[in-house]
């Protein structure tokens, strides 16, 4: 304890000179997706592999067919466990920029509504200042005891905001080099300002759309109605029996898999200040539309779920037309958890809609994407640590919370590299992320830079 409360000191004491080095990477324009950007995402990349070596780590530049990576080590005790951190150095592009308060790459430290600190600038948050609270973390750790708690390695990607075109390729020619106990993860948000918040699951996704053809031209419904097969007809037939009437999904086999959370954590998630009301009244809607007997939280966070993401079929201009389709579309998505395979959704699916195809219906699928849902096992002792190191931090305990959507780079640890991941963040749902006057909370900076000393020094204490 003797050595975290020294370290502890060092980030209080060197915050100022913390925030210099996080305002120097900011200034640099790291848009990914932008061809015109490249030598900043390299420039980026640099200053990150030079502020690392420069702290004690083996720190390099690695090349891509796009732009580079970040990867670093650093020795720990022996025995103690290695953990990976994964953050990337890439932003969004600013557009609209007249939209901005200031200049997205001129940093500035703001006074917010209720008084706080703010850092404003374009990857403040998303996730240059993310990033760094654990570089800091570690700086602090090498100046007061001249080493880690941990084995470290650091990996930082530049493609995060443009898709990671090079992740997989990396991650498979690198497998040895990356492979560790457990991944750390900042790229996410915190409950709320005073409760730190540690992301167990994330959904995984099935993409489907499909194609029903019935006749080999459009019909005039006069002539033809009442003869010819609508196929929009079949379609809404067929997307309506999706449901029922307590809003679970009907397709055979599609809970397969599924287990309940454990009560533990459904008591945090119905003690967590959430309102059903405001969050569904923020987008003009009241009552929550999923299975019946869950919470809202349970529904997005915890639950499978079948949604109709688009649909057409003939007519759609101005005025009227007429006529009976010859075809009609819908793109439809799974959102998984853990215990379903996606194969095995997209195929009882694509079984549920020919069973109930008429004659003279003909069907075609094109397939949008699959990937498993992650699942943190709830007991897992990584989890255990990190929680009660946070816990020690905040005014507030650390909640486990999950995500409706995907990090794809989560699933690249565990399927290619056999990692559990923590995902730990100390952002807010109002820092504008991928928004003009992007903001991450000065609290935020300094509280996530001692969040992760005590979880570096938990999580190296052993059992």
């Amino acid at each position: 304890m003797a050595n975290l409360d020294s370290v502890l000191a060092c980030l209080d004491l060197n915050l100022e000179r913390s925030l210099g080095r996080l305002t120097d990477l900011l200034k640099i324009p790291s848009i990914s997706t932008d061809p015109a950007y490249a030598a900043d995402c390299r420039r980026a990349a640099e200053y990150l592999v030079g502020d690392l070596d420069a702290i004690g780590f083996d720190a390099s530049l690695r090349e891509t067919p796009g732009h580079p990576m970040v990867v670093a080590h650093h020795d720990g005790p022996d025995g103690a466990p290695h953990v990976l951190f994964y953050g990337h150095y890439d932003v969004q592009p600013v557009d609209p920029v007249e939209l901005w308060e200031t200049a997205p790459f001129e940093p500035v430290v703001k006074d917010g509504p209720d008084g706080t600190k703010r850092i404003v600038a374009r990857g403040s948050a998303d996730d240059k200042g993310q990033l760094m609270t654990f570089i800091e973390a570690c700086r602090a750790y090498k100046a007061e005891t001249g080493g880690l708690p941990c084995k470290v390695t650091i990996f930082l990607e530049g493609e995060e905001e443009s898709g990671s075109p090079s992740l997989t390729p990396f991650l498979d020619a690198n497998r040895d080099e990356l492979s560790a106990d457990v991944a750390l993860v900042c790229d996410t948000n915190m409950w709320d300002r005073e409760t730190p918040a540690i992301s167990t699951g994330l959904r995984g996704l099935v993409g489907e759309e499909i194609v029903l053809t019935a006749a080999n031209q459009d019909l005039h419904s006069g002539y033809f109605g009442g003869a010819a097969q609508n196929p929009i007809r079949v379609l809404a037939r067929i997307l309506a029996d999706i449901h029922d009437a307590d809003g679970r999904v009907t397709v055979p086999g599609f809970y397969d898999g599924v287990q309940d959370i454990p009560d533990e954590v459904r008591a945090i998630w119905d003690g967590l200040d959430f309102s059903a009301e405001e969050f569904l009244g923020s987008v003009g809607l009241s009552v929550p539309a999923g299975e019946t007997g869950r919470s809202v939280l349970e529904q997005v966070w915890a639950r499978p779920t079948a949604e109709f993401n688009g649909i057409s079929g003939g007519y759609t201009g101005k005025g009227f037309k007429t006529v009976i389709a010859s075809q009609a579309m819908v793109k439809v998505s799974f959102r998984l958890v853990a215990g379903q395979d996606p194969d095995k959704i997209r195929a009882a699916f694509r079984a549920f809609v020919e069973a109930r195809l008429p004659a003279d219906c003909s069907v075609e699928y094109h397939p949008h994407g699959g990937s498993p849902a992650i699942q943190l096992p709830f007991d897992s002792p990584w989890l255990g640590k990190a929680r009660a190191a946070l816990s020690n931090e905040w005014p507030k305990p650390a909640v486990m919370i999950g995500m409706g959507g995907s990090i794809p780079v989560v699933g690249e640890f565990k399927a290619r590299l056999g990692m559990e991941s923590l995902l730990i963040g100390f952002g807010l749902g109002d820092d504008r992320i991928h928004s003009p006057n992007e903001k991450y909370e000065m609290s935020s900076f300094h509280k996530g830079q001692r969040s992760w000393a005590r979880v570096l020094a938990a999580l190296g204490a052993g059992d």
